[in-house]
């Protein structure tokens, strides 16, 4: 079993954060603790509870394993974005292109 390094996980909020553009005490409001805790967690010096931890994947709108591992997994909704499907060669790459990035989340969560 591997494992969780605080420090790295603290790291990868951050940055989730940061691409949204929310400061740590938007983000901490959002889930429901303080500032301080927030930044306890981004540099890895407190461990967070099951419940916090889920409170900060619900409100960054990403899956626990990128947050713990660092493995993004696409979604149908982030792929779709990604691609115009309005003519049928389109619809065709866009399916093939699914079916690739789907089997390639499924070998890196298993490394």
């Amino acid at each position: 079993m591997k494992e969780l390094d605080y420090s790295r996980i603290g790291q990868r909020i951050r940055q989730v954060r940061k691409v949204k553009g929310w400061s740590q005490g938007t983000l901490a409001e959002k889930c429901g603790i303080s500032m301080s805790f927030m930044g306890h967690i981004e540099r890895g010096t407190r461990i967070m509870s099951m419940d916090t931890f889920a409170g900060i994947c619900n409100a960054l709108e990403v899956k626990a394993d990128e947050l713990l591992w660092g493995i993004p997994e696409p979604t149908e909704v982030s792929l779709a974005g990604m691609w115009d499907r309005s003519g049928s060669k389109d619809a065709d790459r866009y399916a093939v292109y699914t079916r690739i990035m789907k089997s390639v989340a499924e070998i890196m969560s298993q490394s």
